[in-house]
């Protein structure tokens, strides 16, 4: 069989498997790339590629970083690479109609959930956020409905407590590039039929919003405890102490039980560690980042600000 001319479009780290995967597939030829442009970064905010821009072009590979993929002129230069399908992978930007029929065999997408559950923006952070113990990767055909064209495969991935985001958005780069190397093959000879999503199923995953960082005690223990986890790709999740902010890295629940203390007291101060009573349990803190210092135990923490039992964060 010779080999299928793909165009393969995606940002951000977790495309860069899929894009190595592909490049080193003999079965593909990517005729191009296309990425967001460069933007800046950094404390001098010089400007700079994309992770998939960088492995793109150490392998020689056509690089495109439009605005906007929706115009004809572009429409009209991705034409001309005569790609017979495409492959989207934490992109950035939506795809036109216009655009996706530029493909004979279509266009798939590596989405970061178990479609039809948590179709959007962050889905990697909503399934840890809301306390999910199974999540995944999809792929699936785009249509111009955001994440609701039919699934062609999936790898199941077990969510345990110990995972937070950056954790788990490591893992599921891994799984989402072994779709592109086995099912999207089957698919473009023929041997899969995609399936359609469970319209009945869909739940949302919206982009996450700052505001959403700033922990509330007043919330359950294990709700916060989540949060922390799912936030772990940023923005931290964070708290103030006496007007100073207090981002919170790593915790675990000590208790789901009521106490008798307001939210956001500290309820117990040891040398590793310190609780804070929330709206229902107890949350123990283990790590943490002061405002302008590096992440660091609680135990270094301590020695430099010291916690008494009472004291209080504030609640919101």
């Amino acid at each position: 069989m010779s080999k299928v001319r793909i165009l393969f479009l995606g940002t951000p780290e977790f495309a860069v498997a899929s894009l190595r995967r592909l490049i080193e597939d003999d079965h593909f030829e990517i005729v191009g790339v296309v990425s967001q442009p460069d933007r800046p970064a950094g404390r001098k905010m010089q400007l700079k590629a994309s992770p998939v821009k960088e492995l793109a072009l150490q392998h020689g590979l056509k690089v495109f970083t439009p605005e906007t993929v929706n115009t004809q002129e572009f429409r009209d230069q991705i034409a001309s690479l005569g790609a017979e399908s495409a492959a989207v992978v934490a992109f950035g930007q939506i795809l036109g109609q216009k655009f996706l029929d530029l493909f004979p065999h279509g266009c798939v997408n590596v989405h970061g959930s178990l479609l039809p559950r948590w179709r959007g923006a962050a889905p990697i952070q909503r399934s840890i956020m809301e306390g999910d113990t199974e999540t995944g990767v999809a792929l699936q055909i785009v249509v111009k409905k955001l994440d609701a064209g039919p699934v062609l495969g999936i790898r199941r991935l077990a969510l345990t407590e110990e995972m937070d985001a950056m954790q788990l958005h490591d893992e599921l780069k891994v799984l989402g590039a072994d779709l592109l190397h086995i099912e999207y093959m089957d698919y473009l000879r023929g041997n899969l039929q995609p399936v359609p999503q469970d319209e009945s199923l869909v739940t949302i995953a919206p982009k996450i919003d700052k505001a959403e960082a700033r922990i509330d005690w007043r919330l359950p223990a294990r709700t916060i405890f989540n949060r922390i986890r799912g936030l772990a790709m940023g923005p931290s999740a964070y708290t103030v102490r006496a007007g100073q902010m207090l981002k919170v890295h790593k915790t675990r629940v000590v208790s789901n039980e009521a106490r008798q203390a307001s939210a956001g007291q500290i309820v117990d101060v040891t040398s590793q560690s310190f609780q804070v009573a929330c709206g229902q349990g107890i949350l123990e803190v283990l790590e943490v980042q002061p405002e302008s210092r590096s992440r660091q135990t609680v135990s270094d923490y301590l020695r430099g600000y010291p916690l008494k039992v009472g004291e209080s964060f504030d609640a919101q």
